[in-house]
């Protein structure tokens, strides 16, 4: 009799479970949940901000449902490595273009800023910001240790002092109390360059005690490779900081198929217990100022005291023969492998390399001639660059890799500003389209694994990267036969194409391809687990 009661009173699914009532069902769709298993078809029942069910949801009541059948249903992406925050807290980036439509189509729900070592100085302010004027995605930080030295210590070449060393760690202390996700670095870059593995290490202590990560942009990524790569696990060795090797890559034709070694070395260290990953954004071009072809020395005490060495002849000299040098060895002597993405000073120069700049004023195409301009330029106040120096070979090597991550190592660009590298525009639908279905480099759960499940899991965020109950709503929602990125070299302020559905916290930011002015974003905040 009581169970004749119950079929009375519940109406049942085809599972025979009693049916719930949901805020939306994605129905029909490719189930890719994040975690690198298996793909099925499936349904996804949101609550709120929240996933509330995963399966067969047929006889549930929902009030929108959304057919998806013939696409992939997949967590929202996780961009690792992003200039998404800009430099300031209010200065570009996701403050000054909020609506971040660039990754919303891609799929992107969440992106970390703060990358290569430069940062807003209080961490805690800008994520506060964040929660007053809430964004499209969400945003989490790292705390830029260049910008911290900078402020420290200044832009000399010289060594930290016990008290300046304890201010440091004191900031960074505070800065992961504040909710930052670790510590990052630049070290190819000034100042950071003049850091040493023992600064490194004490600063990540703190880091490691709050369980975050140090994420590095390594001191060569050229002819020191390997011994960069050392020193960031090395890092991770002295203080116990899960330790990432970002934006992944070998520069130089001469040291082409070099992947297999850097990756062995992380490899190396994971079998001795160092906590090691990487990430990688998909092309065979780096983007980054012009003063990336000067040497370390030269840019001792800031990019002004770089123009005033080119001022004094001799120095200039000097100067000029290490960018002869670096320009021969690291673009393999090709000056049209180096293009001006966006000089303030003069906007006819976007888009142009050093051999075009050449040629438009009537002089040989040659190396010295290439390091003549690239002085020039940087004097007249420097240009951002994309250089062409990485082999597709690597690139598939480091993207095969179990530890690496899918990142873009982009920002939100003003739209048709400059001609800044593609993937600002594209990484993500990028591997999706090309590496995935067109070239099988991945399956598409290694894929999406490499978007969500793993970024996340890297960055302690046990709320988002899978499509599981009780997990965040962040869900992304694609047509596999069609995701492709339209942003090229030269041409690159298109956005990707092959998005459909975009949800937030279970807010719809794209729908049917159309954005929504929605902004579900908000402030993530990293605590220890």
């Amino acid at each position: 009799m009581k169970r004749v009661l119950l079929a009375l009173v519940f109406f049942t699914t085809a599972c025979g479970r009693p049916a719930s009532e949901f805020d939306l069902i994605i129905e029909n769709a490719t189930v890719v949940d994040g975690s690198g298993g298996a793909s099925y078809v499936g349904d996804i029942g949101v609550s709120g901000s929240l996933i509330a069910a995963v399966g067969d949801l047929d006889g549930d009541v929902a009030a929108e449902r959304v057919d998806a059948t013939g696409m992939v249903v997949a967590p929202g992406f996780i961009d690792i490595h992003s200039h998404a925050t800009g430099w300031s807290v209010m200065g570009s980036g996701i403050v000054q273009r909020p609506e971040a439509e660039n990754y919303v189509r891609q799929g992107v729900t969440s992106v970390f800023g703060g990358q290569d070592g430069s940062s807003m100085d209080n961490v805690g302010t800008f994520l506060a910001h964040i929660d007053e004027n809430p964004p499209a995605i969400n945003v989490g930080v790292f705390f830029g240790h260049g910008s911290l030295r900078s402020r420290v210590i200044g832009e000399d070449n010289v060594q930290a002092t016990q008290e300046s060393l304890d201010e440091m760690v004191r900031q960074v202390e505070r800065a992961m109390q504040d909710g930052a996700f670790g510590l990052s670095s630049g070290l190819e870059y000034t100042p950071g360059a003049f850091a040493t593995v023992d600064e490194l290490a004490a600063l990540a202590g703190p880091v490691a005690r709050h369980g975050g990560m140090y994420i590095s942009h390594i001191r060569d990524e050229g002819g020191r490779l390997l011994e960069s790569v050392d020193e960031v696990l090395e890092v991770g060795r002295r203080s116990g900081v899960r330790v990432q090797v970002t934006h992944h890559k070998v520069i130089g034709k001469g040291r082409w198929g070099m992947a297999t070694e850097s990756l062995a070395l992380i490899d190396a260290a994971r079998a001795e217990g160092v906590d090691a990953s990487s990430d990688q954004y998909p092309y065979t071009a780096s983007s980054t100022g012009l003063t990336i072809l000067f040497p370390t020395w030269s840019k001792d005490g800031g990019t002004e005291a770089l123009q005033q060495r080119l001022r004094d002849p001799d120095t200039r000299a000097r100067i000029r023969a290490d960018v002869i040098d670096h320009i021969t060895v690291e673009r393999g002597a090709d000056p049209s492998t180096i293009v001006a993405a966006r000089c303030a000073f003069d906007a006819s120069l976007n888009g142009k390399s050093l051999a075009e700049i050449l040629v438009d004023r009537g002089l040989e195409i040659s190396v010295p001639g290439a390091a003549d301009v690239a002085m020039e330029l940087v004097e007249a106040g420097s240009c951002s660059g994309v250089f062409h120096s990485m082999s597709d070979d690597d690139v598939r090597s480091i993207m095969r890799h179990p530890w690496t991550s899918i990142s873009s190592d982009g920002g939100i660009p003003a739209l048709d500003v400059g001609v800044p590298h593609p993937r600002n525009y594209g990484a993500f639908a990028r591997v999706l389209g090309r590496y995935v279905r067109e070239d099988g480099v991945l399956s598409l759960e290694e894929a999406i694994h490499k978007m969500t499940g793993l970024p996340a899991s890297r960055l302690n965020l046990s709320d988002r990267g899978l499509l599981e109950e009780g997990m965040v709503a962040d869900i992304t929602v694609f047509d596999p036969n069609s995701i492709i990125d339209r942003a090229e070299f030269g041409n690159p302020h298109h956005y990707a194409e092959g998005v459909r559905h975009v949800w937030v916290s279970g807010q719809a930011v794209l729908t049917d391809g159309e954005m929504t002015g929605t902004r579900a974003g908000i402030a993530l905040r990293h605590r220890k687990p």
